[in-house]
């Protein structure tokens, strides 16, 4: 009988399970969980400290083998991956090439010394310094720009700003709330061998940078014992006019010669780093107008919004990737072996600045929709008597009600299904401010 490997998922919940035992070679797998999901899912506290002597009590007391500690989570997740593996002998890449991707002034230095022409000019300021907006002038940039953490999460603290007015409205709310992500990241930092450039620039400073826009898309990709695998291109839809996000689709629809460029940057720039045996994946912007394509950020993990996209389309969730690394194996991720020629995620999105939710659509009503549609699942964000202000990891524009995952036989069958979809979703609210 072939050995049985135990695998252990940080912030394990019941929906990851499902996906993770339709992996490739799940039969020999066995998944534990470290860490309650609801300690990395449900909140915007980390206690990084706490968390890793917690996850390494657990790992400690465990009586079999322990063969790898995968995670699939951005911050804390990601970044107390290397320091447990490290821990406990098994793979992943390093503290400080993970660092040089998720710290955003590191990352856009390591960035700018091998693809400089495809990065937007960038400056790191203090804002709680009084004179950040002089000091961002001093450094080249000039309205408009974008600001955000040097470490954020998801698309929070991040602003447009086109003039003054807004910087300063900008600022107090980044001083109010930006120690949720620096306090804990300070953590991880002060565990790392940092150049005195980066060390000076803690997790409470935020970046300034160029604008940079155009047609977003993702590049997923791992490092398998040095060699760069760009597996797969998932196009980032946004709503008409504002920054929130549409939909994710996948295949991408950019031409192949840009698609081409893309992983040829993204072979570049992860060895540069270092990054090794763990998977990633880039942001990148193609500026179609100036000819131009600009790397936006470097995720340190592959992206759970992307799973079910593999899935529909090449016959597994990109789940597989990270397994097979951190068990120290070439991932075997099939290719175009789904059910559907194309997939997308969408975000059911209303654009208050805050309401009080009064109805959800019922399981019942969720299930009669998955039906009419299928390869449909739907996810729904809130509960009725929720404020939206309250859920965790929302744009500054907008708030998610559903994640909807579909696939169909073309662009325009999704786009069609959708949209007879979403004009069925029944939400109500009160108290809605504008």
């Amino acid at each position: 009988m072939d050995q049985v490997n135990n695998i252990f998922v940080i912030g394990l919940n019941d929906f990851n399970r499902q996906r993770l035992e339709t992996l490739h070679g799940a039969g020999q797998w066995r998944f534990h969980g470290v860490i309650a999901p609801e300690a990395v899912y449900d909140t915007e506290e980390f206690d990084i400290d706490a968390m890793l002597g917690e996850a390494t009590a657990q790992l400690e007391a465990f009586e079999g083998s322990i063969d790898a500690i995968v995670g699939y989570m951005d911050f804390p997740v990601s970044t107390m991956l290397p320091i447990l593996c490290e821990r406990f002998g098994t793979t992943t890449t390093s503290l400080e090439s993970l660092l040089k991707c998720e710290h955003k002034y590191w990352s856009r230095r390591v960035q700018r010394e091998v693809i400089p022409d495809h990065i937007p000019a960038f400056a790191a300021f203090d804002p709680f310094d009084d004179e950040a907006m002089t000091h961002i002038g001093e450094a080249g940039l000039y309205f408009p720009f974008f600001i955000k953490p040097i470490k954020s999460s998801g698309s929070r603290l991040g602003f447009r700003i086109d003039t003054p007015e807004d910087f300063y409205q900008a600022i107090e709310q980044l001083r109010a709330a930006i120690g949720l992500i620096a306090d804990p990241f300070n953590s991880v930092l002060e565990q790392a061998q940092l150049p005195p450039e980066i060390a000076a620039v803690d997790g409470h400073f935020c970046m300034a940078e160029e604008i940079i826009g155009g047609w977003q898309c993702t590049v997923e990709g791992y490092v398998y014992n040095g060699e760069v695998v760009s597996y797969g291109i998932v196009d980032s839809l946004r709503y008409p006019q504002v920054l929130s996000f549409f939909h994710y689709r996948y295949p991408s629809g950019l031409p192949d010669d840009i698609q081409a460029s893309m992983v040829e940057l993204t072979d570049r720039i992860m060895t540069h780093i270092g990054y090794d045996n763990a998977a990633f994946n880039i942001e990148y912007f193609w500026d179609e107008v100036q000819g131009r394509i600009w790397l936006l950020e470097i995720n340190t993990r592959i992206s759970q919004s992307h799973c079910d996209l593999f899935e529909k389309v090449d016959g597994v969730s990109n789940q597989q990737v990270t397994i097979d690394l951190g068990l120290g194996r070439r991932p075997d991720m099939p290719h175009r072996e789904g059910a559907f020629p194309i997939a997308a995620k969408f975000f059911y999105r209303v654009f208050f600045s805050d309401a009080q939710v009064t109805r959800v659509p019922s399981s019942q009503e969720v299930r009669a929709l998955e039906a009419d549609f299928p390869g449909t699942r739907m996810d729904i964000q809130v509960e009725e008597g929720q404020w939206l202000s309250s859920l965790p990891e929302q744009d500054s524009y907008s708030y998610a009600l559903a994640h909807i995952w579909m696939g169909a036989s073309s662009a325009e069958q999704l786009l069609e299904n959708y949209e007879r979809l979403a004009s069925r979703m029944a939400f109500e609210f009160d108290n809605i401010q504008g």
